[in-house]
């Protein structure tokens, strides 16, 4: 009988010990990566399929990862390879992981063309407090927002939690958030009144969407809700617009979850369904070593229609 995956609850996915054993071996002899244009090749693709399929129970992971991401209650999912992170360390042969554990979700790709694949997110002393690389309240938003085709899933590699504690991950399901919103609201944010951020130096994304709606794809309920409360301090936003916005922000904290990330934890977040954030860092990162700073890694995925097994 095969040993059960370990699920601390819906969205965390512990890996079984013989996979994990299974992964580490794979993890040290996986070649580098290539890419074609923005995206990892699907040479690489189908190469990494073919080795993470020969691990131990890899299929019944998987097939429990694509369930969590998919499912009526799902959207987001944290993979746990803290003891892989632990014995190869975050380093090239990790990511490589990684990534190919990642490929089964959708295609890596970067949108941030001066970015290599994964992003680093740091920590700045120096950073506007609430920006994601800043030490305070990060408020719920979606990714490149202000493009057309925003990548369909974010994830985030905890290299380093908050030393200090603090920093918890906080997400919220935006479409649900919707639901609970006055009719009045929904038409409101059905309206292409919104706006924020710049927009150059990026692939793969379409064009810059300004204004934009933040029901994107209604009423059919297919597209983003295009969300980052960082609108809301953008001039030219009239009240009834912003009333709303705040009404859809208010709904999303009170349905918020949360939870710390651990060396090694990988949060794969699907932007059509969830807006995501963070808690503040812990008061006194001044007195914390630099190279001892919360530190993530984040890569972006695009799903390409295909995210059962590669197509031959």
């Amino acid at each position: 009988m095969m040993p059960e995956i370990s699920r601390a609850w819906n969205g965390f996915i512990d890996l079984p010990r013989e996979l994990e054993e299974g992964l580490i071996e794979i993890g040290r002899t996986l070649p580098a990566w290539n890419m074609e244009g923005a995206f990892l090749a699907g040479s690489t693709r189908e190469r990494y399929r073919a080795e993470l399929v020969a691990a131990p129970l890899f299929d019944d992971v998987r097939d429990r990862l694509l369930s969590v991401l998919s499912g009526a209650t799902g959207g987001y999912a944290v993979v746990r390879l803290g003891r892989i992170a632990q014995t190869l360390g975050i380093e090239v042969s990790f990511l490589r992981l990684a990534t190919a554990i990642l490929s089964e979700v959708a295609a890596p790709f970067q949108p941030f063309c001066r970015w290599p694949l994964w992003k680093e997110i740091g920590t700045n002393l120096d950073a506007k407090p609430g920006l994601s690389t800043g030490t305070g309240y990060n408020a719920f938003h979606m990714d490149l927002v202000n493009a057309t085709r925003p990548p369909d899933y974010t994830a985030l590699l905890c290299v380093r939690p908050d030393p200090l504690g603090a920093g918890a991950s906080i997400l919220s399901d935006a479409r649900a958030a919707v639901s609970r919103l006055t009719p009045s609201s929904r038409t409101l944010l059905a309206e292409a009144a919104y706006g924020y951020g710049s927009f150059f130096d990026l692939c793969d994304v379409g064009e810059e969407y300004k204004p934009f709606p933040v029901l994107d794809g209604e009423p059919t309920n297919l597209g983003f809700v295009r969300f980052t409360a960082k609108m809301l301090a953008e001039p030219g936003l009239d009240e009834a617009h912003a009333h709303a916005a705040r009404e859809l922000a208010d709904r999303m904290v009170a349905g918020q979850v949360s939870f710390t990330l651990q060396r090694g934890d990988v949060l794969i977040v699907d932007q059509h369904r969830w807006v995501h954030g963070r808690e503040p860092l812990g008061v006194g990162q001044h007195d914390v070593a630099s190279g001892e700073r919360r530190l993530l890694l984040q890569l972006f995925l695009r799903d390409t229609g295909a995210t059962g097994p590669i197509a031959s």
